[in-house]
């Protein structure tokens, strides 16, 4: 049997996350303890593999838990599907490699690309995903926001912007440090509240798809980036972990 922190180091997860699982009856351990300590078993951390499978592939938890909850679940099935995925999702990577080679070929002079293999290996889907969204937390997010500090005087623009600066820095201090980790998220919280005290009411959802943006757009890369290298990566991370820890069951 297994403690929870030691699940936790094990598989790379924060406690919480693992607490969370629990509440909404997605993972849950195999034995209680009077003293409310939580052991799980081999059988658990099989299944918890599972989970970890389909949220790494993008499925939600929501999804995830309607998946291995089915009465016609099937772990081997559910395997192949994943490995199915993977091995499409490794072939776009693939792709993008070559592609990625032959444009820096072409700068160099050796020769010249035609525009279909300037865009081979990009994602379709993943496109459709980003207009959709900018469409839905984009733009009218910025619309949002430039509206309410219009309203605002100089100095408490000022004031928020030095405390947009202080989450950003926090944030380039735990560059090293995942997703998961407590501080990570504890500086994301600061940000999810920050966000709905001061432009506008944000959903999980927008949150996460915000999140999206920062990878997806490279003008808020570029400038989040500014805080040290990475940083827009791990802002995307832990802003979909937030949201998964602490969306309804």
């Amino acid at each position: 049997m297994f403690k929870i922190n030691e699940v936790a180091k094990l598989v790379g997860v924060s406690v919480r996350t693992l607490h969370h699982y629990d509440e909404i009856d997605l993972f849950k351990p195999t034995e209680i303890s009077e003293a409310r300590y939580r052991f799980y078993s081999e059988e658990d951390l099989v299944r918890l593999q599972q989970i970890l499978f389909f949220r790494e592939l993008g499925f939600t938890l929501k999804e995830i838990k309607k998946i291995v909850q089915s009465p016609t679940f099937d772990q081997k099935e559910a395997l192949q599907l994943q490995k199915k995925m993977l091995l499409e999702k490794r072939e776009q990577v693939d792709n993008m490699l070559e592609t990625v080679d032959k444009t820096i070929r072409e700068l160099e002079g050796e020769i010249k690309m035609t525009q279909e293999e300037r865009f081979f290996g990009f994602s379709k889907e993943w496109r459709k995903y980003e207009e959709e969204a900018k469409e839905r937390w984009g733009e009218e997010v910025v619309d949002e926001s430039h509206a309410k500090l219009e309203k605002l005087t100089i100095n408490e623009q000022k004031d928020l912007a030095n405390d947009w600066d202080i989450i950003f820095k926090k944030l380039g201090k735990l560059q090293e440090k995942g997703p998961e980790d407590e501080a990570v998220q504890l500086v994301i919280k600061e940000w999810y509240e920050f966000l709905n005290n001061n432009f506008g009411t944000y959903s999980l959802e927008a949150f996460e798809g915000l999140g999206q943006l920062y990878i997806m757009d490279e003008r808020f890369t570029k400038n989040i980036d500014k805080y040290g290298n990475g940083v827009a990566q791990l802002m995307s991370e832990a802003m979909r972990v937030f949201a998964s820890n602490n969306e309804e069951g």
